[in-house]
């Protein structure tokens, strides 16, 4: 059994609001089926007419938040994770709040009085999503929320902290305090690079670089190995030969590991610069649902091992099999308990 708050997670909370649509919804917004965007004014209208839905779902979603609900699912053992991350004072949060006590999380959000939760529209057409953020208080994190004596003690708990990059463009304060906290305790700092732009983008670059040597798991996926690669103006384009110069690179503490995931190709791994392959479970086109999710769900199995001190083959076995089921479903949703046992 997971230790209780073990995991921490800090990132961009967003409620999904999820249902399906005709394409003569995506036409009337500008949209594009299989499609990501930033909400305009225009798309303001697309959140009400979801939430109107008869089968619309509600969703704590974020690429962190994401993770560590997975996470959550796969130690079963409630209370062994907790998060961090900006919402409003609304219903909006409230019923992320809810779904994360659904499934165990002890999210404890800062709360922006004067700025609305972020939502994310997820505009359904058969197996396509159609995503539309709107970030709102998600970008509003404070650092003050981080230093508070409550959240201190959540930190001082947690063994294993994670953020996917998009916090970066919020608050590289706390990222730089969490990251230099676990280094001097001998924790586990592990981030993902989430999205290319997060190295593309100079000032989000350089807290990629100021953070790199106390990053202890760095998990990325193939285009976004490429996209580091190109920022740190490496001549390699082998997935595998850039994750091993990206393990290289210089680290304080224990050596770091690099996690580089391939959709449906096998997970590169790199330790002491040496590579290794996981093979991911390979589904029937049938079955696939929304793989959205896959890269954040295998992050959270991953996590789930990592917390428990498993072996980092075996976190890949996990990693795999909360991919393979978060795939067949809307949405980053799990149905009943785990059917996974750690070795």
């Amino acid at each position: 059994m997971a230790q209780a708050g073990v995991l921490l997670g800090m990132g961009n909370p967003l409620l999904d609001i999820s249902a399906e649509v005709t394409l003569e919804t995506l036409t009337k917004y500008g949209l594009k089926p299989a499609d990501a965007t930033m909400a305009e004014d225009s798309h303001m209208p697309l959140f009400a007419e979801l939430e109107a839905a008869a089968d619309v779902q509600y969703i704590a979603g974020g690429a962190t938040q994401n993770s560590i609900r997975v996470a959550q699912w796969m130690m079963q053992s409630e209370g062994a994770s907790s998060y961090f991350g900006s919402v409003g004072k609304d219903d909006t949060a409230q019923k992320m709040r809810d779904c994360c006590t659904k499934d165990g999380v002890n999210a404890q959000y800062h709360v922006d009085e004067d700025t609305p939760t972020g939502t994310c529209a997820v505009c359904i057409t058969g197996t396509d999503r159609s995503l539309v953020a709107n970030l709102q208080a998600a970008n509003n994190y404070k650092f003050t929320h981080y230093q508070a004596a409550d959240q201190q003690a959540i930190v001082e708990k947690a063994q294993v902290v994670y953020s996917a990059g998009f916090f970066v463009t919020v608050s590289p304060e706390s990222i730089e305090a969490v990251s230099k906290h676990c280094n001097e305790n001998g924790k586990s700092y592990c981030f993902n690079i989430a999205a290319p732009f997060i190295v593309e983008v100079p000032p989000f670059k350089a807290v990629v670089s100021k953070t790199m040597p106390y990053i202890d798991f760095l998990f990325c996926n193939e285009t976004e190995a490429v996209s580091f690669a190109k920022s740190e103006g490496w001549t390699e384009t082998d997935v595998k030969e850039i994750a091993i110069k990206m393990q290289a690179l210089p680290k304080e503490g224990k050596a770091r590991t690099v996690v580089v995931t391939q959709g449906a190709e096998p997970t590169i791994v790199v330790q002491d610069g040496a590579a290794t392959e996981h093979a991911i479970i390979a589904l029937p086109k049938e079955k696939l649902v929304d793989t959205n999710g896959a890269g954040d769900s295998y992050v959270g199995g991953f996590l789930a091992g990592l917390c428990q001190g498993k072996e980092i083959a075996e976190c890949c076995r996990a990693g795999a099999y909360a991919a393979s089921c978060i795939v067949q479903e809307s949405g980053c949703q799990f149905k009943g308990k785990a059917d996974f046992t750690f070795a």
